[in-house]
């Protein structure tokens, strides 16, 4: 974790009556962390990996030096849409699941995603799921800061 990174770690859907207040709560994330020098961005790109995506890149006009990391994993993802190809193409980095991971792909996921940051944002719903329960303590043992948004 050498150079300032922020993820997005949820693995359930965002209601859309909360759909507005996640945003401004992404909105609110990625701002004070570009103020603080954080230029790395890091989500799944699936979920709420992707609302995170669209927002990271309203900021791209202002701070042009985002660097904008996904987890994809082809074999998890319904056939991409023109709209989500078009996401991925404005991502810098593209971090493909290794073979043998697929039974923990949510593990392995979080690990990868937490690992590399220092600061964790993890959305989940009322009923806390196993996989997003995994991913708050894992991320508090490995120490980066933690902000969970509840949907």
């Amino acid at each position: 974790m050498s150079e300032k990174a922020i993820c997005v770690i949820g693995y359930g859907k965002i209601p859309d009556d909360r759909l507005d207040i996640v945003r401004q709560e992404f909105e609110w994330a990625i701002g004070t962390a570009l103020d603080d020098g954080y230029r790395r961005f890091l989500a799944e790109f699936k979920g709420v990996g992707l609302l995170f995506v669209r927002c990271v890149n309203e900021w791209r006009e202002q701070y042009t030096d985002i660097f904008m990391e996904v987890a994809f994993d082809p074999k998890r993802c319904d056939p991409l849409t023109c709209e989500e190809q078009e996401l991925l193409s404005t991502c810098n980095g593209i971090w493909p699941l290794p073979e043998g991971s697929q039974e923990d792909y949510p593990l392995a996921v979080t690990r990868y995603l937490a690992g590399r940051s220092k600061r964790v944002i993890v959305v989940h719903g009322e009923e806390l799921d196993d996989d997003t329960a995994y991913a708050m303590g894992y991320v508090q043992v490995m120490g980066p800061e933690l902000r969970i948004v509840q949907t």
